[in-house]
């Protein structure tokens, strides 16, 4: 069986998690028995091996920038994204109450229920096609809170390629 980190928490169900690292959490309800728990890992051990890998190759495709490297993305991003988001605004007729630049590991993106739009400094390591995807996206949040018809439909309006940039961001 792999080892694991427990978190226990008032949850209902247990879920797995590999983390960029490979390690393996596992999220259980506070009363539920360690044999529960452990049985539940063992049969995933097929799942999680399988994860582990996906996190090494994508360690070793795209690996944690330097310190060095880090301080030139935020920078690059502080110039560049709120440029993008304004020129794009513009073209959707939308404007955003603030543009925020995070080190968000898991999102390149957000658009918070109050219209303030985060991205990722980590963004900034991907092709201009991608960055222009992400910026469309999370524009249209504005208008559309969720990932429906509409939102794609307006996304599709400002690019009409929106697949094959989703898919530099993949990669």
């Amino acid at each position: 069986m792999p080892a694991y980190e427990l978190i226990r928490s008032s949850r209902r169900t247990l879920a797995l998690e590999v983390t960029r690292d490979g390690r393996v959490l596992v999220r259980a309800p506070a009363r539920l028995d360690q044999k529960r728990i452990d049985d539940f890992v063992a049969r995933h051990a097929g799942w999680i091996e399988t994860h582990q890998a996906i996190q090494r190759e994508r360690r070793e495709r795209r690996p944690e920038p330097t310190p060095d490297q880090q301080r030139e993305l935020i920078a690059r991003a502080k110039a560049v994204l709120p440029e993008k988001t304004a020129y794009y605004g513009g073209i959707m007729g939308l404007r955003p109450a603030g543009v925020t630049i995070t080190g968000a590991e898991k999102r390149f993106g957000s658009c918070s229920a109050k219209n303030r739009i985060c991205f990722s400094w980590r963004l900034m390591q991907y092709p201009e096609e991608a960055i222009d995807y992400v910026v469309v996206h999370e524009l249209a949040h504005i208008l559309h809170k969720n990932h429906g018809k509409a939102f794609y439909a307006c996304v599709e309006e400002v690019l009409p390629d929106w697949r094959a940039r989703r898919a530099l961001l993949k990669t």
